[in-house]
């Protein structure tokens, strides 16, 4: 089994460069299990990196600093060590938003993290209570830190310092979203089968439970506009749900084994889904149709073999910011690169034992957590957008597809503005 089609020439296939690597210090326990890094974050402002180390710590560091440290678009490769000392500021010296290093000791073994940021204008859905105890400004970013024993924690990653403990969940909070419009609304997905909303700008309280997988809930990631979320799992589980009526939208199907990742493109027309199936679904949510789709396996394997052990698990799936392209990790000890409009990698990159992947806030980096806590970065491709692309982007983030096949336009210009299968 290969990891390209014949057709394609691997020697023309880039290799990502690296930037740079975080490395987790080692442990006695290193041999054991909970050193995994199953999560890495950048926060929506681009002022934080955070990474699950192992062993319940979570690090919290300037991605400023190691910028400055990772030689992104020159020519030398600088590795930055977790060991190097970031400059810490006192958080009571009144410079409480100037970005300061922090390590989390968040009490049991981490296996998700979210950014949350609040916009004054969103309001607490909950309008009957009129006091609260935490009072959440514009300038307040906020971590969440999803845990082994189904607790919560919310953190001020400007402090450090433990805010809220959510306590509902019953087994493993494997994944956590913000919703992007700054209300603070946060969905978490468990391994008890559940979603739960949680809303803490309310004091964190919890206003639904949504319920309709069958078995374990991998991930789940909010549209651009907060409107639609998006849930997967196992039983090769893809669900969509309207997060203003908490009701489910349509369940996708396609994929042959457990789901395990998946992220809406910047302007919301996209979906992509990452499975243990060896694929990468690209869907129209709005339609529920399979668009693209990129292999890690040649020939793809069957269905019955895709439904087991294949040795190319697909465990991450991230957009970048321009919505061109695509990145995946999977088991076959690889990072891929894809953009939306071609049928293989435009770059690749190896590495070892890799677990999740998610590209910076600006696009420019893509960050990769393995299984012994460290975090690697690549510089990501540099590609000019087509004009077709560009048009796309900037239509969906104003309609959705129903609409934009309903304009008063000539056709040909209808299929130019959409995504074709």
């Amino acid at each position: 089994m290969a990891s390209f089609p014949p057709r394609v020439n691997e020697k023309l296939i880039a290799r990502s460069r690296t930037v740079g690597e975080l490395l987790a210090p080692t442990s006695p326990f290193d041999k054991k299990c909970g050193r995994e890094n199953w999560t890495v974050a950048f926060a929506p402002d681009g002022s934080y990196f955070a990474w699950s180390q192992g062993h319940r710590v979570v690090k919290l560091v300037p991605w400023s600093q190691c910028l400055s440290n990772f030689l992104v678009h020159g020519t030398k490769n600088v590795a930055n060590s977790l060991n190097t000392r970031l400059p810490r500021q006192n958080s009571d010296s009144g410079q409480k938003n100037k970005p300061c290093e922090h390590i989390i000791d968040c009490g049991d073994i981490v296996w998700s993290l979210a950014f949350g940021s609040s916009v004054p204008e969103k309001q607490s859905r909950c309008v009957n209570i009129e006091w609260h105890r935490f009072k959440f400004g514009q300038d307040q970013l906020l971590l969440a830190t999803g845990l082994n024993n189904g607790r919560i924690k919310i953190w001020d990653v400007y402090t450090g310092k433990l805010l809220l403990n959510l306590m509902d969940h019953t087994e493993v909070v494997r994944d956590l979203t913000f919703a992007p419009d700054g209300s603070l609304i946060l969905v978490s997905a468990s391994r008890d089968k559940t979603l739960r909303v949680w809303d803490l700008k309310d004091d964190g309280n919890m206003m639904k439970v949504l319920r309709g997988h069958q078995n374990w809930v991998y991930g789940c990631a909010f549209s651009p506009d907060s409107s639609i979320l998006c849930s997967v799992g196992a039983s090769k589980a893809v669900f969509l749900w309207d997060m203003d009526k908490y009701s489910m939208i349509r369940k996708l199907e396609g994929h042959h084994n457990d789901v395990v990742a998946c992220e809406f493109s910047p302007d919301g027309a996209l979906l992509a889904t990452a499975s243990y199936d060896t694929r990468v679904y690209v869907w129209d949510p709005h339609t529920g149709v399979i668009l693209m789709e990129f292999g890690h396996l040649f020939p793809p394997p069957t269905p019955i073999f895709a439904g087991g052990a294949n040795d190319r698990w697909v465990r991450s799936v991230s957009f970048s910011h321009d919505g061109l392209h695509i990145a995946s990790l999977a088991d076959d000890k690889m990072v891929r690169f894809w953009r939306i409009d071609e049928e293989y990698p435009v770059q690749v990159a190896p590495l070892n034992n890799g677990l999740c992947c998610t590209f910076s806030t600006d696009g420019s980096v893509l960050a990769a957590g393995t299984q012994d806590g460290s975090v690697y970065f690549w510089a990501t491709p540099r590609q000019v957008s087509s004009l077709q692309h560009l048009c796309r982007m900037a239509i969906r983030r104003v309609m959705p597809t129903p609409q934009v096949k309903n304009l008063p336009v000539p056709s040909k210009v209808v299929e130019f503005l959409c995504y074709q299968i």
